[in-house]
Parts: structure tokens; sequence; C-alpha cells
């Protein structure tokens, strides 16, 4: 799984899974001191409170994370995503009624309650707060930015050099490493004055192709996004095709509404509806 593309709201879930962890070994009831007998009792003595609050949480935690690594996998019907968080609010639930009816409450059943409350919190906030939909990791600085073409990996900040980057180098031909020379035309070898017969098989194509295009054409460029995001089918189909990965270059070949068309390194090709955030490069 990828850490990029994770939210901070996907932190806060799996933060309070440990929180709750750990609650489910402390004790579950007070008592005077001296008059604890029998009453240093854990999660892990009582199978229900264990399997309907702590292990529940812990379940719905799981859930919401695989659900964010594999985006529209179902189970039975469900997203794996709702159905953890549906789960986490049933913790909250029992918890809650658990320590009202308590008469003593230890540390287990106070902790565990506040647990399933910042975990259920997160679930449910997620979707609906900006500030926990941005991703956990940063994807301004991707470190060692991995090439759809194979490349060599950038500095921390600095895009990735080769082939298939933004601003990576071209390959040459027939000159020296790094210094990109024209190819001769006419066994005539190429002496660094422009060849007008080169000059006009260049211009032919492109006023070929500028003849009959619209003003204020699209003009492809690479992105990366900030979390991972899915690639529908240009058909309108509504399964995805892809999945787009943080840290790596994607091509935008034209635009389409509010969304784009993206080619992904394998070649394929489909509409990205969620443009927010992405990367240009």
């Amino acid at each position: 799984m990828n850490i990029r593309s994770l939210t901070r709201g996907d932190g806060v879930v799996i933060g309070a899974a440990v929180v709750l962890f750990i609650a489910s070994f402390l004790s579950l009831y007070g008592c005077p001191v001296g008059s604890c007998v029998g009453l240093r009792a854990n999660a892990w003595d009582a199978l229900g409170l264990l399997m309907s609050v702590y292990l529940a949480g812990i379940i719905a935690a799981a859930l919401i994370i695989v659900s964010r690594a594999t985006p529209n996998r179902k189970v039975a019907g469900f997203d794996l995503g709702q159905f953890g968080a549906a789960l986490s609010v049933f913790a909250v639930w029992t918890s809650f009624w658990t320590v009202i009816d308590a008469s003593n409450t230890g540390a287990g059943l106070i902790l565990g309650l506040l647990a399933t409350l910042v975990l259920a919190g997160g679930a449910v906030a997620t979707p609906l707060v900006p500030a926990l939909k941005a991703p956990l990791m940063s994807a301004s600085s991707p470190r060692g930015v991995q090439s759809p073409y194979g490349g060599q990996p950038g500095q921390p900040g600095q895009p990735a050099q080769g082939y298939g980057y933004p601003g990576g180098q071209q390959p040459s031909y027939g000159g020296q490493p790094g210094q990109p020379q024209q190819p001769s035309y006419g066994g005539q070898p190429h002496s660094g004055q422009p060849d007008p017969q080169a000059q006009q098989a260049q211009q032919a194509p492109q006023a070929a192709t500028g003849a009959g295009a619209p003003a204020g054409d699209f003009t492809p460029f690479w992105f990366a996004v900030p979390v991972a995001r899915p690639l529908y089918g240009e058909d309108g189909s509504p399964a995805p095709i892809a999945e787009l990965a943080p840290g790596t270059w994607y091509l935008a070949v034209e635009q389409r509404g509010p969304g784009l068309v993206a080619q992904t390194q394998d070649g394929r090709r489909g509409v990205l509806q969620d443009t927010t955030g992405i990367q240009r490069g």
C-alpha cells in the first residue's frame, strides 16, 4: 500500500485504533484501594464487551484503511469504507451505554469510550471536512519520484530527470552524452547550421495540424496527484479502469469538461474527474 494515498482523517482513525487496542488491556472497573479482588478484569475477560467495542473499533479502522487502498471495493454490495464507518458508530454506541451502566468505571472503559469517539468522528468527518481530506504526507516534494518510462529519480522538491518527466533531457542521436543533436539529412553531417529542407519537413506537419485546430486548443502537460484517484473510461462507464498513484507523473492529453483525459505509463487513457490539488510539471 502506498502511504501517500492516506489522508489526515485516516491518520486519526489509525491513531484511535492503536489507543483502543491499548485500552483493551486496562482495568474495566475501578475500586477502592485494598478491595480490588476480582475487579482487575480487562476487556479480554469479557467476550461480549471485547467483540462489540474494542475489536469492533479495530476492525472498523482496518476496513476504512483497506477501502482507501482499494477504492470502490465492495463486499456483498456494501462499500468497505461505509461499512467500517457504521461499525465505528456501533462501537461508540455500545461503549457509551456500558460506561453509563457501570457503577465504577476504570481506565479501560473511559479510554475505550474516548478512542471510539475519535475513531467514529474521523471516519464520518473525513469525507466532509477539507482539512481531513488533505494528504497525510505532502506530495509537493516527492522523494525519488518514479518515472513512467524509466528515468533517474530526482531530489526532494525537484522533478526527476530523464525521458518521461517534465523538463527531462531528450535522448541524443550520435552526439555527446547529454548534448542532443539533430539527425542529419541526405547523408550530410550536422554542422550547426539549420537545414532548409529539414525545416520545411518539420513545418509541413505543424502547418497541417494547426490549420484545423481551434483557437485556444489544449496543451498537454505532466501532472501528479496528491492522493490516489480513480481513472474512468472515456466511454463514460462508471467503473474505473485504473488508479493514479501519488509520486508518479502522468500526461494530460485533453480537457474533458472539468476533468482531464490522462495517459498512464502503460498507454491506457481515461478521464480524471477530480483534478483538485494536482501538481503540474
